[in-house]
């Protein structure tokens, strides 16, 4: 430098103040830099020694940030609930909704198998009214198989009869329908059978024994078998709801899209209403979060939540209404009359039997 410098005619020899103000010096003016390159300003200087490439990130998600919440400011009203909320809440009722009505169709088809085994077998033999009793018990314990394999752990093995534990999932030592059941059962669900299905195999021999002896006529136990494969169908449903989760990623999406609404919420609202923006901001976000919860207890809707279908409530009503008809079909066959007509009374009342209908109908 000290060569190129003493070349120089005194002239062009530089001073401090002979540097301009935008960085440039009098070398690059007359072509005579070290290197002989043209050098741009340092204000037009993006790429070589810049840090633009660092921060350009950074910058473009700020500017993005700013233009989400300008949109939001000019549209927030129009927005409502977003979409996946109300997607997922909807999804979540349909489960509820689906899960009660097959419960209803299973206890339907238990109410008409019960009716039509009980009036066929009304005149029949000792041992066919014996056996028309365990085959009633045995649709009843249905109704507890149905709610406890909905309940329980899978891969949990299920001692038939027992209560689940409904912090574990696991089956108990407790018996809640162990008298229902056939003698000397055992379970096949370690296997992979649930007890459901295993139980309407003695429903299907009992209606194909029925239909041999002359009890059931074929258009008949045609019509048994449409209500015993509606009940197996309706079982089936239950437990594609059970075993079919909302999928994660809807779950991780609607979460990130609820956190994010909420945060940019205030800044779309602070503007015109300043301090009531803190008040309607929670009272939104009361509502999409209280959405998104109640949606989480319906997606399983056999569970012990209060929000979920009363299982233990229903079961036990058809059973003692079950009960109340199987009681009733023995003693009419002990007592010989047919039922729901009449009873007889015991010691003191008159040892008769008091017919209902007479009464009704004037003594006729």
């Amino acid at each position: 430098m000290d060569a190129i410098t003493s070349a120089l005619p005194p002239s062009l020899l530089l001073e401090p103040r002979d540097i301009n103000l935008d960085g440039t010096d009098l070398l690059v003016h007359h072509g005579l830099c070290a290197d002989n390159e043209y050098r741009w300003p340092l204000a037009l200087r993006f790429i070589k020694g810049a840090i633009h490439g660092a921060i350009i990130l950074p910058v473009l998600l700020h500017a993005a940030f700013t233009a989400l919440i300008v949109a939001l400011d000019h549209n927030v009203k129009d927005l409502g609930l977003p979409a996946s909320i109300v997607f997922r809440n909807q999804t979540s009722y349909n489960r509820f909704w689906d899960g009660r009505n097959y419960l209803t169709v299973i206890i339907t088809s238990v109410r008409n198998l019960t009716r039509s085994f009980l009036a066929n077998s009304h005149r029949s033999p000792l041992a066919d009214r014996v056996e028309t009793d365990r085959i009633i018990r045995i649709l009843i314990a249905i109704l507890y198989a149905t709610k406890n394999h909905l309940r329980a752990g899978w891969g949990a093995e299920i001692i038939p009869g027992t209560a689940i534990n409904p912090s574990t999932g696991n089956a108990t030592l407790t018996p809640e329908y162990s008298d229902l059941l056939p003698r000397g059962l055992y379970g096949c669900d370690d296997r992979g059978l649930g007890l459901v299905l295993q139980l309407t195999f003695f429903i299907e021999q009992y209606i194909k024994k029925g239909t041999d002896s002359g009890y059931f006529h074929a258009p008949q136990a045609s019509q048994m078998q449409v209500q015993l494969n509606n009940m197996v169908d309706a079982y089936g449903k239950m437990e594609t709801i059970r075993l079919t989760p909302i999928p994660v990623a809807h779950l991780i999406h609607q979460k990130q899209v609820l956190a994010l609404f909420g945060g940019v919420l205030p800044f779309a609202m602070v503007d015109k209403m300043n301090y009531w923006a803190i008040p309607v901001v929670m009272l939104v976000m009361f509502t999409l979060y209280g959405i998104d919860a109640i949606a989480s207890q319906l997606e399983d809707p056999f569970g012990y939540d209060r929000a979920d279908i009363k299982m233990d409530y229903i079961v036990e009503d058809i059973r003692s209404e079950i009960s109340v008809l199987l009681e009733e079909w023995k003693k009419a066959g002990e007592q010989g009359y047919d039922m729901f007509v009449g009873r007889r009374h015991g010691a003191g009342g008159g040892g008769g039997r008091t017919d209902r209908t007479d009464h009704a109908n004037g003594g006729l």
